[in-house]
């Protein structure tokens, strides 16, 4: 395949199960098209990683010119609305609202704080010298246990949660080495990184999608004070 081409083939690739998942679950697409639509202006963001984390060839040569792509819109839309319901759906979990009893709890006086910790975190991060991969993988990490912290119901959907999305995540980066042989050595910057592999794969593209997953899975129910049923927040 033409490489200038790849990239917008791959990210419009994570359209397919998302599609698939709001349509067959139609419980999960307010979560769904909610979470999406929140995470697709993420794709703006793009020039801060590019060249230094990665520089992919792109429609109209958008992202060698002005860091900007399109195709960093349309992955943002489908990784983030499958991040958010992967976890209801495998476990074939509902959402169901939380009682207005627990919300008034101390333990949720640092509810908006704990969502907005990764936002909080990444810009001082970033200004240190070191690749901007690892401030986006921190400050991911540091909302998730934030998150949890404040809701231990979501404690096992995030974990598991996130655990599920690197999967996902990663079956998709090794479809796109599949497609171009050694595409990650020509587009990912590995030696602005640590140089450890898993396989083909970086091991920073597999700690996003981890840290990704830990902190998305549990957005939509945090913010909307929305529980999975038969999670006790116990275990």
């Amino acid at each position: 395949m033409n490489e200038q081409y790849l990239w917008f083939t791959w990210a419009s690739a994570f359209l397919v199960p998302w599609v698939v998942l709001y349509a067959a679950f139609p419980s999960q697409r307010r979560a769904m098209l909610w979470a999406s639509l929140f995470t697709a202006p993420f794709g703006l963001t793009e020039p801060l990683f590019v060249p230094e984390y990665s520089s992919p060839p792109s429609l109209f040569d958008l992202a060698a010119k002005t860091g900007f792509d399109i195709e960093s819109l349309i992955f943002c839309f489908g990784i983030g609305g499958v991040g958010a319901v992967l976890y209801n759906v495998l476990s074939g979990s509902q959402l169901v609202t939380v009682a207005e009893s627990e919300r008034h709890k101390p333990l949720h006086r640092h509810h908006y704080k704990a969502l907005l910790s990764p936002f909080v975190i990444f810009p001082p991060l970033y200004f240190l010298p070191w690749n901007p991969i690892y401030p986006g993988i921190v400050a991911m990490a540091v909302g998730a246990v934030a998150n949890v912290l404040c809701r231990p119901d979501l404690k096992t959907k995030t974990w598991i949660g996130g655990v599920l999305f690197l999967i996902y995540y990663a079956l998709f980066v090794l479809g796109l080495e599949w497609l171009s042989p050694w595409y990650i050595d020509r587009v990912w910057n590995l030696e602005a990184l640590s140089g450890i592999l898993v396989g083909p794969l970086p091991l920073e593209e597999l700690l996003f999608a981890l840290t990704f997953g830990f902190y998305w899975s549990g957005v939509y129910d945090h913010f909307t004070w929305r529980t999975p049923v038969g999670n006790t927040g116990r275990d």
